[in-house]
């Protein structure tokens, strides 16, 4: 059982490899200080078992999982949060809350090695994007690299294939999620679904024109032009008090 320790406590990271040393299968190959670093050292060593910390410099542990494709079995090291507990208790994934004993360590450890369906880490984000603190910035891939943007940088996204498209004052980016999850977590920045493809940041509206029969065009002021549809018009119109 390969096994990844991702936390930035030093302390933290030595408490859960004290422990592994009672699980005789378990191999440690991989110690890593933030999310940046365990995200290489999942892609490399494949892990069939990741500790993972959420509160962490740079980029916290939910959405270093949110950058993973498929994401390894995960049980949770944390302190308490109530959007990370909400989380994990609604999606059956087990978690300790620090500081944790040895045998509640070896109680998550059988809790794993009996499951016989791994529960579902993409729900556990989906739970998690509830939290204030995962709302005010979006994180994304940019190529070997890790590109994090402040939802008041967004201009708007447009749904591709199985993607969702993040236009930015950097530029273009592409994110592994929906359009439905984008509209629920950026509703109170004043993001509004205008269109089945478009959610647009209403604080860069300039200009709302007819356009063809039931539909309208948005006018960024960054010159961007957003089609709007007829229920889309609708809730624009009540978030602009129009």
């Amino acid at each position: 059982m390969n096994v990844i320790i991702i936390d930035d406590e030093p302390l933290a990271r030595s408490i859960v490899k004290e422990y592994l040393q009672s699980c005789k299968d378990a191999v440690l190959v991989a110690e890593c200080n933030d999310g940046f670093e365990g995200l290489k050292a999942i892609q490399q060593n494949q892990p069939d078992l990741i500790f993972l910390d959420i509160q962490m410099p740079k980029i916290n542990g939910f959405e270093m999982l949110e950058l993973i494709e498929n994401p390894p079995p995960v049980i949770f090291t944390t302190a308490f949060d109530e959007y990370a507990i909400k989380a994990f208790e609604l999606n059956a994934v087990d978690y300790l809350l620090k500081p944790f004993s040895k045998e509640r360590f070896e109680k998550a450890i059988e809790k794993f090695r009996h499951q016989q369906i791994n529960p579902s880490i993409e729900n556990v984000v989906e739970t998690a994007a509830e939290s204030p603190l995962q709302q005010n910035r979006i994180v994304v891939k940019d190529g070997n690299k890790i590109k994090i943007i402040p939802v008041h940088q967004v201009h708007y996204l447009e749904a591709a294939d199985d993607y969702v498209k993040i236009v930015s004052n950097d530029g273009c980016f592409l994110k592994n999620r929906t359009m439905s999850f984008f509209e629920k977590s950026l509703a109170q920045f004043q993001f509004v679904r205008v269109h089945r493809s478009y959610i647009v940041n209403t604080q860069l509206i300039t200009r709302i024109d007819a356009y063809e029969k039931d539909s309208h065009l948005l006018l960024l002021t960054t010159g961007e032009k957003i089609p709007v549809s007829k229920a889309g018009y609708t809730k624009l119109k009540e978030v602009l008090g129009i």
